[in-house]
């Protein structure tokens, strides 16, 4: 049976945490705080996500760091190790965080996860429906964007996988979010909500969610899948066809590619982020509305004799004629 996450009774009021963005957007301001995490780079670019604790020391290649020098000190100063190399001190942004976290399930990259939002348009006051919550990652980025007037219920069928993801994401917002409900349970069989505004896939086999996921979508809502491999890719757009709820999917990936700037020499970067997943996003149409037939004719051969998976009625009888031909 799925287990929804408890209430946090214990959960301290914003207005008790001061270095915390009082629209929990996971931002502390002012001085550094023990608890809070920090981010030292060395001049060679090296970084290293430290725990502030009080008494506490850190050690690096380069000598000993004293915590208790930068509790206290403002985001952004200098510190000197013990063997005089200067370290820079800054607040981690969301993409350190999501990069250095403890995983449990692999992380939806930054690059992707700010696709998603853009792309599946995720609002102020959305209600979001998740599945697959891995290691949190993703969940920060859409409860910052959703805000306390939104929600997001996410789903995890690994009860591992929802211990870490719980970890992550209340050690960024620096407590239990207050519009995120965590539920242990397969989607398929725990979704009961409805008139929700964007669901977002991020598991194995997202195909066998489509059903599901139609009844639980407000017409006009957006469904968005992050899939790893091609054939995942396919099943799911087929199936998305076949359901025929929804408008045409739309797939993508997304590389990134950093740049190289200094004086003269400017060129791209011998390192790039490449593929990490495809995104797929579909909007859900109107109660017992079809969409308009596509006019245009499948690639040759896309699904011929050879072709196993879910095939859209139109194109097997396009098909069938080129067969017979």
């Amino acid at each position: 049976m799925p287990v929804p996450s408890e209430p946090a009774d214990a959960t301290p009021a914003v207005d008790d945490l001061p270095s915390l963005d009082p629209t929990w957007s996971g931002v502390r301001r002012g001085p550094l705080r023990a608890g809070e995490r920090v981010r030292l780079s060395d001049p060679k670019g090296r970084k290293h996500t430290v725990l502030l604790e009080d008494g506490k020391t850190y050690f690096t290649h380069k000598g000993a760091i004293e915590l208790d020098r930068l509790i206290g000190a403002p985001d952004g100063c200098v510190v000197t190790s013990s063997g005089g190399v200067d370290y820079l001190v800054m607040r981690p942004l969301l993409p350190d965080v999501v990069v250095s976290m403890p995983r449990g399930a692999t992380v939806v990259y930054p690059k992707d996860a700010a696709q998603i939002v853009t792309m599946a348009d995720i609002f102020p006051g959305a209600r979001v429906v998740e599945a697959g919550v891995g290691s949190g990652a993703l969940t920060c980025s859409l409860l910052r964007a959703v805000g306390v007037d939104g929600r997001v219920s996410s789903y995890e069928r690994r009860q591992e996988f929802a211990d870490i993801a719980r970890t992550n994401v209340t050690s960024f917002f620096g407590a239990e979010h207050p519009a995120w409900c965590l539920t242990v349970g397969d989607l398929a069989e725990a979704l009961a909500e409805r008139d929700v505004d964007r669901v977002v896939l991020d598991m194995l086999a997202p195909w066998a969610c489509v059903d599901v996921v139609a009844d639980a979508l407000a017409p006009g809502g957006l469904v968005c899948a992050y899939v790893a491999t091609a054939t995942q890719l396919s099943k799911f757009v087929e199936t998305v066809r076949v359901h025929a709820g929804f408008t045409e999917p739309q797939a993508w990936e997304s590389l990134v590619r950093g740049w190289h700037v200094e004086g003269l020499a400017v060129r791209p970067e011998h390192k790039m982020n490449g593929h990490t997943g495809f995104l797929v996003t579909a909007r859900r149409l109107a109660p017992g509305v079809t969409a308009p037939r596509r006019s245009r004719r499948p690639s040759p051969g896309a699904y011929g004799p050879d072709y196993t998976g879910p095939r859209p009625a139109e194109f097997a009888v396009v098909d069938a004629a080129e067969v017979t031909d």
